[in-house]
């Protein structure tokens, strides 16, 4: 029988949003940005984030069309997301998380390239709780944390 374990949930409907880093063409995020994470960044706006950044969202959709020159879109902001462990934020790629771990952006996947699996996240030098933060919920089917292995984070203060 199948061990029980946390999946990703999506119980709120994200929120509409202005996206991407301007109102140029190349600033724009597309199709192959759905699913990465992002912060605000401005006025209704949310952006990509750097390695080492508060998770405030994920990107849910984007549209085909803008708004003000910008690229709109939708951005989960509560519930649980199904990621990759990347180690510890202040050395990616090595370290392992744990259950109840606070967590922030991983290594990155860049702008217009589309996700070949997870967002990666990485263990939170401060684990004190402060606005905009995801833990970890789950160790996933490995149930060890390690780096490049998959689990759910989930959403607390929202």
């Amino acid at each position: 029988m199948a061990k029980f374990q946390f999946k990703e949930l999506i119980v709120t409907t994200p929120e509409t949003a202005r996206l991407g880093a301007g109102t140029t063409e190349g600033d724009r995020l597309s199709d192959a940005d759905v699913g990465k994470i992002v912060k605000l960044v401005g006025d209704s706006r949310y952006n990509l984030v750097a390695v080492g950044d508060a998770i405030e969202g994920v990107i849910a959709a984007v549209e085909s069309y803008t708004a003000d020159g910008y690229s709109i879109g939708s951005v989960q902001v509560k519930d649980r997301k199904e990621v990759t462990f990347d180690g510890l934020q202040g050395t990616p790629g090595t370290g392992v998380v744990a259950i109840g771990d606070y967590v922030v952006a991983g290594t990155p996947v860049a702008k217009g390239t589309a996700l070949s699996g997870p967002v990666k996240v990485c263990k939170a030098t401060s684990q004190a709780v402060a606005p905009f933060m995801w833990r970890v919920v789950s160790l996933g089917s490995a149930g060890t944390g390690a780096v490049g292995t998959v689990g759910v984070i989930e959403r607390v203060n929202a």
